[in-house]
């Protein structure tokens, strides 16, 4: 037992082997290879992946203070800042990394950055391959990460790594790979494009065999071959027709097309993929039987992707980075990290004035914080919170006009009184 903890230094063995298997992956049920990389051969995965990984990498986010009366400012002269949102190290946009951490929780359910100090100031996030980055945990139970750097491994403290960790409902140290436990799945939808594939390489003709009504020595049969068999193979070969010697009966040894019922089981494959990614199939350019692509039904689709599918990884993410990138310090003055989640609104033009000219009307934000979310610059008194009176209470209703013909008086009164002190001058 002490040799295997030496060895294996504690490590999760379920989580390696899953590792293990996802870099030489197979499926036993379909017999096709299933990695990270035979998935993106999928278009579904494909779509759903990069769909989840660009709407997050260019969703708008930024660093935050909050005061002790509990009013919030935006703090873009903070080093995390420019750390997070516009260069994280000396080779990537923002947009590339964010891009680079979200693809991997698509697919191996962790995602790693290596921290950068200089002293004790943090300067720079290095990315770390998902598939090359180990937690594991030492004889003290203390978290430390192995990354195999070019051949290499190395040993992390938790300090130095910034991780973000997916789905893990067992409290592991990391978690679950999507595409490990979508094997099934995924190996029957590649053998379903495969299957496909051959099928219209061949110019929708099924295999099988000629039988022939006299027996034929070898020579006779490759003749046979060469003259009758293969020119009419193939998408070359559709259209032409064929003249077979009289005797000679055919006989399928494939069932067809229609019998596997493969468009339909192509079509559950998109559906079953999407299932796994928690995006709806309409927005991998799926649409179901009846359902267009358009229409109020296709946009309470994509509000209940963005509320329940997205709010999910946003806030995994916000929390990382909280706890393992923002300092104790800055935690004590109230500096955190947030997505903005009306970005996602910004392509909805009608919705979008609807929710800002709400907020205005009903006293929530002052004119120039609405137009500061369009980087336009404030107006004079448009810092004041205004509301709607149009609806008052009806017991108010006959002292507002009272006060109303109060004014009114009042005014006229002072007019005739100017009028006179003229006419008297």
């Amino acid at each position: 037992m002490a040799i295997w903890k030496w060895l294996t230094g504690r490590l999760n063995v379920t989580s390696d082997l899953d590792k293990w298997r996802m870099m030489w992956g197979f499926d036993h049920d379909s017999g096709q290879n299933v990695t990270p990389d035979s998935a993106m051969k999928l278009s579904t995965w494909w779509a759903a992946k990069r769909l989840i990984s660009e709407t997050i990498s260019t969703l708008p986010a930024g660093v935050f203070a909050t005061a002790s009366n509990d009013q919030r400012t935006a703090r873009k002269d903070h080093r995390l800042y420019e750390i997070l949102q516009i260069t994280p190290n000396a080779d990537q946009t923002a947009v590339e990394f964010w891009e680079g951490r979200i693809a991997p929780l698509c697919d191996f359910g962790n995602s790693y950055a290596e921290k950068k100090f200089i002293g004790d100031r943090l300067v720079a996030l290095q990315p770390m391959k998902a598939e090359n980055t180990t937690p594991l945990r030492d004889s003290s139970d203390r978290l430390f990460y192995r990354f195999n750097d070019r051949g290499k491994n190395e040993d992390l403290p938790k300090d130095k790594v910034f991780h973000i960790k997916g789905f893990a409902p067992n409290d592991e140290d990391e978690g679950l790979s999507p595409v490990a436990y979508a094997a099934r799945s995924l190996g029957a939808a590649i053998s379903a494009d495969r299957a496909s594939a051959r099928l219209f390489s061949k110019g929708l003709r099924n295999s099988g065999f000629w039988k022939p009504p006299v027996t034929m020595d070898k020579d006779q049969r490759q003749q046979f071959m060469d003259n009758y068999v293969k020119p009419f193979e193939g998408h070359e070969g559709q259209g032409s027709g064929i003249i077979m010697p009289p005797g000679f009966d055919w006989q399928s040894l494939n069932i067809t097309p229609r019998d596997a019922e493969l468009i339909m089981a192509r079509g559950f494959s998109v559906e079953d993929v999407c299932r796994w990614m928690g995006v709806p199939p309409i927005l991998v350019g799926h649409a179901s039987e009846g359902q267009t692509m358009w229409g109020s039904g296709v946009e309470q689709i994509i509000l209940g992707w963005l509320i329940l599918g997205l709010r999910a990884y946003l806030k995994r993410i916000e929390s990382a980075v909280n706890t393992r990138l923002v300092t104790p310090t800055d935690r004590a003055a109230g500096i955190y990290f947030e997505f903005n989640f009306e970005g996602l609104l910004r392509a909805d033009s009608a919705g979008r004035a609807a929710l800002m000219s709400s907020l205005a009307q009903n006293g929530l934000r002052t004119r120039d914080e609405l137009r500061k979310l369009d980087n336009l610059a404030p107006k004079p008194g448009g810092d004041v919170l205004t509301v709607q009176s149009a609806l008052v209470p009806l017991d108010q209703i006959g002292k507002q006009q009272s006060d109303a013909n109060s004014v009114r008086n009042a005014l006229r009164a002072w007019l005739i009184e100017e009028r006179e002190e003229r006419k008297a001058a």
